[in-house]
């Protein structure tokens, strides 16, 4: 084995090595503005998706209706959370993106126990599987859904406190196996 190893230019080690996930020959970019998830009217927004088993940053035209202040960061959060959970368009597909984020998933304010920063989600963050939940935190965590330090504060749907997430280089280049890191939040 080792002749063989040697004839192709690689020498054989002993020590285990962690190099990150295999590359890939799909490019994870698009080649050109993708029409089909871009519009004329709206605000530019990056939504993480899956591509060669990594998160990659990929732009997105979102529409968030107006209201009243006090919810913005939830009106911001839900059109994050459609866009994350809508089937990537065909220049995505080609591209080799695609998403796990469940669809019909929602997102609520803060609630009387909660931090300020906190949202809400229909199904509790521990229940998401482990790249839908990097998806989330990570977009996330650039946007208006964010704390202001870029962390992002989730809860479930059940009496659980919330949690501090933070979107990691780790968690961008493995969000199946590096859990993002998170801190227990109290409320006001």
């Amino acid at each position: 084995m080792a002749l063989t190893l040697a004839g192709c230019g690689i020498r054989a080690t002993e020590v285990p090595t962690d190099f990150g996930p295999a590359p890939s020959r799909v490019p994870c970019a698009l080649t050109g503005p993708d029409l089909g998830t871009q519009s004329s009217r709206g605000i530019l927004v990056q939504v993480f998706l899956v591509c060669s088993s990594q998160l990659a940053p990929v732009d997105r035209t979102v529409r968030i209706e107006a209201g009243p202040a006090e919810t913005d960061r939830v009106r911001a959060a839900q059109a994050l959370l459609d866009e994350l959970s809508a089937s990537p368009s065909d220049a995505e597909k080609q591209a080799n993106y695609s998403t796990t984020a469940p669809k019909g998933l929602t997102v609520a304010g803060p609630r009387r126990t909660d931090p300020g920063d906190a949202l809400r989600l229909s199904t509790a963050p521990a229940d998401l599987t482990p790249y839908a939940l990097a998806q989330i935190i990570c977009t996330f965590s650039d946007s208006e859904a964010a704390s202001d330090d870029g962390t992002v504060t989730l809860g479930g749907p059940g009496g659980d406190p919330s949690r501090r997430y933070e979107c990691t280089e780790a968690v961008r280049t493995r969000p199946g196996t590096e859990t993002p890191p998170s801190t227990r939040v109290h409320g006001t």
